[in-house]
């Protein structure tokens, strides 16, 4: 029996249902109650257009289609849900491990062509930059010889995405340096757009020379353990 409290919510997703063009029969199939209740529930609203069996037939194929979809990303974050178990507490070791490769793969390195040993390091993923601001403090980085600035395109809200990641990072805005913008290309269809684009935070360490040798050292150590763990030569 239907407990009475699931009344009102069983009564407004039929109404839901029946202004989507949803039968009785249809109702009935979704939410498994009476179709005198459902009658009842929703007997001031018009009456849905008869569909042809070419468009039933789609609506039946959709419904089945959103249903194995429901089961995928139940799936999907069971499995995410065990991976992230399997994680736990990092030691130092691990994390400057994960820090270099994230550098080596993330940040300015030095070129034969363009000598730069500088640290300076460009993401949008807040969770990049947590990991990336912990490996530096693992390394004893001074926080003050860190310099923030902004890189965003044009079109988005500036002073907000610098207030996030000002905040994101525990240092004041006015801190920031001066933001690059990026020029609006028409010919370019953008995915990175909506509330949640804030741009690319911009990680430079003073006096960074000497560091980004050391990371240089850390990664080709790295790819040497890994190609001797394989069996490389």
């Amino acid at each position: 029996m239907t407990h009475p409290n699931a009344k009102p919510a069983l009564r407004a997703r039929a109404r839901e249902l029946r202004r989507q063009g949803l039968t009785y029969d249809e109702i009935q199939s979704e939410l498994n109650c009476s179709k005198s209740s459902i009658s009842l529930w929703v007997s001031d609203l018009p009456r849905p257009v008869r569909r042809t069996p070419s468009e039933q037939a789609k609506l039946a194929s959709r419904k089945r289609w959103d249903q194995e979809l429901a089961v995928r990303d139940i799936e999907r974050q069971r499995t995410k849900a065990t991976a992230y178990s399997e994680v736990g507490a990092l030691t130092p070791r691990e994390l400057m491990a994960a820090g270099t490769a994230l550098y080596w793969a993330e940040g300015t390195k030095d070129k034969p062509y363009a000598r730069r040993e500088d640290v300076l390091f460009v993401n949008s993923d807040p969770g990049v930059i947590r990991v990336f601001l912990s490996w530096l403090q693992l390394l004893e980085v001074d926080p003050e010889r860190l310099r923030y600035r902004l890189m965003i395109h044009e079109t988005a809200d500036t002073e907000e995405a610098k207030r996030y990641w000002a905040d994101f990072v525990g240092v004041n805005p006015d801190a920031f340096q001066k933001t690059t913008i990026k020029k609006h290309n028409p010919r370019t269809v953008r995915k990175n757009t909506g509330e949640d684009y804030r741009g690319c935070l911009v990680i430079r360490v003073l006096k960074g020379a000497e560091l980004y040798r050391r990371i240089d050292g850390w990664w080709s150590g790295i790819v040497a353990a890994a190609e001797e763990g394989s069996g490389k030569v």
